[in-house]
C-alpha cells in the first residue's frame, strides 16, 4: 500500500511522531490511522523506558494561578537539555500538570513517598469497614488490596487519572511526552496553594 504525505502529516499532527516513524507505522498498519497511533504509543512507551536512566539536569519550575487568585500550583519538571525545556510541547505539558495538581490536589508524587504509618492506618480502616460489613476474613485481604489501590489513585499524582483525558494516568502522560520529545523527563516535586 502506498502511503501519501497527507496521511503521514495527519498522523504526525495527532501523535507528534517523527516523519519516518509515522510513515513506518502507517505502512505496518495498512494506512489505518487509529492502529498506527496505537502502534506509535506502544513504541513510544518502550522508548521512554529505555531513556529512564539518563540524567535530567535541566527543566522548568512552572506556576499556575487560577483566575480567582485563590488557588494555584507549582511544579518542577526536569528534562535532559535546555533545548527541550524551552520547547512549546514541554511547556504545555508543565502547564497541564500544574492544572491537574490545582484541580485534584494530590498529596504525594509516588506511592513510595507515603509514610508507612499512613498506609497501615488506611489499611486498618479498610479492614474494619469490611469486618463491619460482615465480609468473610478470607476475602477481606483481596478487597482491602483493591481499596488501597483505589486510594493510591486518589492521593498519588503519578497514579491519578489526567483531568483532560481520563484514559491516561499522569505517569502514562509523562511517558508519552518522553517518547514525543525524545528525552528523559521527570516530575520532581509539586506544591498546591489554596485559600
Amino acid at each position: 500500500m502506498v502511503i501519501d504525505a497527507k496521511q503521514v502529516a495527519q498522523l504526525r499532527a495527532m501523535t507528534g511522531a517523527g516523519m519516518m516513524d509515522a510513515k513506518k507505522a502507517l505502512e505496518e498498519t495498512g494506512g489505518d490511522l487509529e492502529k498506527a497511533t496505537d502502534e506509535l504509543r506502544k513504541k513510544g512507551i518502550a522508548k521512554a523506558e529505555k531513556k529512564a536512566d539518563r540524567a535530567t539536569k535541566e527543566g522548568l519550575v512552572y506556576a499556575y494561578v487560577h483566575a480567582t487568585g485563590k488557588l494555584g500550583a507549582m511544579v518542577e519538571i526536569l528534562c535532559e537539555t535546555d533545548f527541550v525545556a524551552r520547547n512549546e510541547a514541554f511547556q504545555s505539558f508543565c502547564h497541564d500538570v500544574t492544572l491537574h495538581v490545582s484541580a485534584l490536589d494530590p498529596q504525594y508524587l509516588t506511592r513510595e513517598e507515603i509514610p508507612a504509618m499512613e498506609v497501615a492506618k488506611q489499611k486498618e480502616i479498610f479492614v474494619e469497614q469490611m469486618r463491619h460489613e460482615g465480609k468473610p476474613e478470607e476475602v477481606i485481604e483481596k478487597i482491602v488490596e483493591g481499596k488501597l489501590n483505589k486510594w493510591y489513585s486518589e492521593v498519588v499524582l503519578l497514579e491519578q487519572l489526567f483531568i483532560k483525558d481520563e484514559e491516561k494516568t499522569i505517569e502514562s502522560l509523562l511517558k508519552e511526552q518522553i517518547a514525543i520529545l525524545g528525552e528523559n523527563m521527570q516530575i520532581r516535586r509539586f506544591v498546591r496553594f489554596s485559600i
